[in-house]
């Protein structure tokens, strides 16, 4: 069992399975899950408990369909930043996390500062989301967008590959 505040590669077989047992179903029952992990279930929650409590597990949350939600619409901006000194990428950060729209931002070592991904219904909804709240943001100085055609691949529902 991995220590307090471990890493992953200190998990053993039984938390390992644990954990790939709930990225495939985060509904599982305790019953269900020792089953198939191997372990009876009062062992199995303890180390389901310790998981979470660890940080291993995050959370659990319902995985919406985005056609569903008329959510279609998928573009990824560049942001470049007119200031990066660490006031400015901190109200940056702060102030991004505030807009519903961005499913995602990633501060970017390249040509450009941050990458964003901006789900909405539609280019218009989409265009109103980048004048209005994109682009007064904190010390954004320029974006550029690149509107996704078609999502190939989407999400991490993939185990991790077993460490060393």
């Amino acid at each position: 069992m991995a220590t307090e505040g471990g890493t992953f590669s200190e998990l053993d077989q039984f938390d390992r399975k644990i954990i790939e047992a709930l990225t495939e179903d985060g509904r599982m029952s305790i019953t269900d899950l020792a089953a198939r992990v191997g372990l009876s279930k009062t062992p199995c929650q303890l180390r389901f408990k310790r998981l979470v409590s660890e940080g291993f597990i995050e959370g659990f949350k319902a995985v919406l369909n985005p056609s569903k939600m008329q959510l279609d619409h998928i573009a990824f901006v560049e942001v470049k930043l007119s200031n990066t000194t660490e006031d400015a990428l901190r109200r940056f950060n702060e102030a991004v996390k505030k807009i519903k729209e961005v499913e995602a931002c990633h501060m970017i070592a390249g040509r450009f500062d941050y990458l964003l991904k901006v789900r909405t219904r539609d280019i218009g909804k989409y265009r109103r989301v980048l004048g209005e709240k994109i682009s007064t943001l904190p010390y954004v100085a320029s974006t550029s967008t690149n509107p996704a055609m078609e999502t190939v691949k989407e999400g991490w529902d993939a185990f991790p590959p077993a460490l060393p």
